[in-house]
């Protein structure tokens, strides 16, 4: 195959991969407040926590050692679209009697095959780079870029289509555009080159989990690293599961219901994206500059503004501002400590640790952390906004806002600047 079609077939497996993504994750919350289910919304996104623990070391191993990585890929992509595009017509049929328990299991069945493809979809593309003599670390990067593109212009299209005068976003139709994605990248993947599989590899369900790694705990600073990690972490899906669902609640008063921040919250939000695409270009200046520390608490601080700026602002102008400076501030928040912690890691521990230790990192953050932060984070919405008399957003961003600035000050305090000698097993 030729370099060049490689090259756009990967572009186009990036795009569809995090379009099914971006068809629902910023937006789902809003359409279950609107249906009622709104102090349900925590269990939505905590499973993505729950099956990243567990479903993409699985099904890693089964891609390793016994079926190739691009089938591997289409078979979870063809049982997650079938269960998130079921999950849509379920919704359908109940009409405005949508029930808990079932869309709940539909959607989680889902996630639990969505997610592994995540990293899955890194070794197809590894692979089919090398395949044609391509060098994985300096290509791949300029065409996962589109993956962040699919993933916004999935939002775009989510914010503006139109069925039945209602848009995607305030309908269980994002659910169904996902699917029908996941279903059309679950026949596309089998053309990109055959992944190898090595049936004789000796690696375990322990190493594919990253628990080997824990024996980094015994490094007081690579402790006190992964336990912020897990704190940082706690604050991950908080703005996926509530921010569209809060803008989305000033409809309910007539001056601000027509503004653009009310009635087009996923396009608004997708600055957040965009912001994230381009501040991943500065993480390479401000790691050689400042150090692991001080980058790690610009983002800890970022996530601090990305709250407060929530909770202070509206969508009338100049309020709408801030809005717009929080979904700046994400790019920084998230990319200053996921990439640049991932780093860290790469480079303060040996080989013969480093993959399960990234696995270590990818645990505490988007496993225990995701899970862990957005089940609290909803008790504090149900408190304040779902089961309060009067609803009271502002302090609930607010309270945010405190909990990322106290774990800021403890980093701060209790994290050294690592020295050069690495960690080993």
């Amino acid at each position: 195959m030729k370099p060049n079609n490689i090259t756009f077939k990967l572009i186009l497996l990036n795009f569809l991969e995090f379009a099914a993504w971006g068809a629902y994750l910023t937006s789902l919350g809003r359409y279950l407040g609107g249906i009622g289910l709104g102090s349900e919304i925590k269990w939505f996104y905590a499973i993505q926590g729950v099956v990243s623990i567990f479903m993409p070391a699985l099904l890693g191993i089964l891609a390793d050692r016994f079926i190739q990585a691009q089938k591997v890929v289409s078979m979870c992509h063809a049982l997650a679209g079938a269960f998130m595009l079921s999950a849509g017509l379920y919704c359908h049929m109940a009409g405005d009697a949508v029930a808990f328990g079932p869309l709940f299991v539909l959607y989680s069945f889902s996630v639990a095959f969505f997610m592994p493809t995540i990293a899955l979809i890194n070794s197809v593309a590894y692979n089919a780079l090398e395949s044609v003599g391509r060098d994985p670390i300096k290509d791949y990067p300029p065409i996962r870029v589109f993956g962040t593109i699919g993933f916004i212009i999935s939002m775009l299209a989510t914010n503006w289509i139109k069925f039945g005068g209602v848009t995607m976003q305030e309908s269980y139709t994002q659910m169904m555009s996902s699917g029908l994605i996941s279903l059309v990248l679950a026949g596309f993947v089998l053309t990109m080159p055959a992944c190898p599989v090595d049936k004789s590899a000796k690696s375990t369900i322990v190493e594919s989990l990253g628990l080997k790694a824990f024996t980094l705990f015994k490094n007081s600073q690579f402790a006190i690293f992964f336990i912020f990690s897990m704190l940082l972490g706690a604050s991950l899906q908080i703005t996926n599961g509530y921010a569209n669902a809060f803008l989305g609640s000033f409809g309910a008063d007539p001056a601000l219901a027509d503004t653009f921040a009310v009635k087009n919250s996923n396009a608004l939000l997708a600055i957040s994206q965009t912001s994230e695409t381009l501040c991943i270009l500065l993480i390479p200046f401000f790691m050689k500059r400042f150090g692991i520390k001080k980058v790690v608490l610009i983002a800890m601080f970022a996530w601090v503004f990305r709250f407060a700026f929530f909770g202070m602002g509206n969508p009338a102008m100049p309020g709408v501002i801030l809005f717009i400076l929080s979904c700046i501030v994400y790019g920084v928040a998230f990319d200053f400590f996921n990439i640049s912690g991932s780093l860290y890691v790469n480079e303060n521990t040996d080989k013969d640790i480093r993959s399960s230790a990234q696995g270590l990192f990818m645990l505490m953050t988007n496993g225990l952390g995701a899970t862990i932060g957005t089940l609290a984070a909803g008790a504090v919405v149900d408190k304040l906004v779902y089961n309060a008399e009067v609803a009271n957003w502002q302090m609930t961003w607010y309270i945010f806002a405190g909990y990322s600035l106290v774990v800021a000050l403890a980093f701060m305090i209790l994290f050294k600047e690592p020295s050069k000698d690495r960690v080993s097993s």
